[in-house]
């Protein structure tokens, strides 16, 4: 992977990361409040029996004793709210067994959500759901409160998983959009131009790089011709003419051509080069500087 691809992928991650966590502070604060209301027996002479039965059918009810007009209406007088806004952010948990009710409500401030929950456990408890044989008692004197929004751990984390799929998707587009360079991107310009046939692939390292073209030439019985596929490549292709014989062997129809063309960031004109030379002409090697 280049510099630039690292460079331009972490910079997306950044400003990913950035706008995830703009848009999750935009979003206000919410506070929750909760507060606890147990089941107990009305007296300690009631029969435990009598006490279950009546606990176990009664408190589901406090789930939608809590959504009545009444109650809202208590609720968001306490807390300088409206019934609706309230209704919206009650909530209750029933613990399976255990006669214990978790109620909960969102607002806007802690002020109001710890009004309106209180509001709603008063008078769930003075609603005398379970008499005559158990009553609910508020366990908790003062509302527990949070803000739970914004959830600054959470967005962190959201923002860290957005800025890496962002910088990934980066990367990889970038490499699929990244033009071949090598031998696969020679052998792709040589099949655009219309190169049927196998054509030698010449390191110009190679140290009997000379030799081999040289053995090319005298099978290829022609005269050679050696072109640039890059004007930069200019110097290259006069030092291979140079070095290379002038005929090869009985000189046939056409010449023996040698591309020369840029084996590192890609084959440049090598496509263009090859479709305008005549038909007699024929391609025997590509060095690849």
């Amino acid at each position: 992977m280049s510099k630039r691809t690292v460079l331009e992928a972490a910079a997306v991650a950044v400003v990913v990361a950035v706008l995830v966590l703009a848009v999750t502070s935009l979003r206000g604060e919410r506070y929750e409040s909760r507060v606890a209301v147990l089941a107990v027996p009305a007296t300690q002479t009631d029969s435990a029996a009598q006490y279950g039965e009546v606990a176990s059918l009664a408190m589901p009810a406090v789930v939608q004793l809590v959504h009545t007009t009444s109650v809202l209406e208590a609720a968001a007088k306490a807390a300088s709210s409206t019934p609706r806004e309230i209704d919206a952010g009650v909530n209750v948990e029933l613990v399976p067994a255990s006669g214990l009710a978790r109620l909960s409500v969102r607002a806007d401030s802690a002020a109001q959500a710890s009004a309106a929950v209180t509001a709603i456990a008063k008078a769930v408890a003075d609603a005398n759901l379970l008499a005559p044989a158990g009553r609910l008692r508020v366990l908790d004197d003062h509302p527990d409160t949070i803000r739970v929004v914004p959830d600054w751990k959470l967005a962190t984390g959201l923002a860290l998983a957005a800025a890496l799929a962002a910088a990934i998707a980066v990367a990889a587009l970038r490499s699929l959009r990244r033009p071949r360079t090598g031998e696969a991107a020679v052998r792709a310009a040589l099949e655009a131009a219309g190169m049927r046939r196998s054509v030698a692939l010449v390191r110009e390292d190679d140290p009997g790089m000379i030799d081999r073209l040289t053995a090319l030439c005298l099978a290829a019985a022609r005269p050679v011709r050696v072109i640039a596929a890059d004007p930069r490549l200019a110097g290259q292709a006069e030092y291979l003419a140079a070095a290379l014989p002038d005929k090869a062997g009985e000189p046939g129809e056409g010449s023996a051509v040698i591309a020369v063309a840029d084996g590192e960031n890609g084959p440049g004109d090598l496509t263009a080069a090859l479709s305008v030379l005549p038909g007699s002409a024929v391609l025997v090697a590509v060095v690849l500087t």
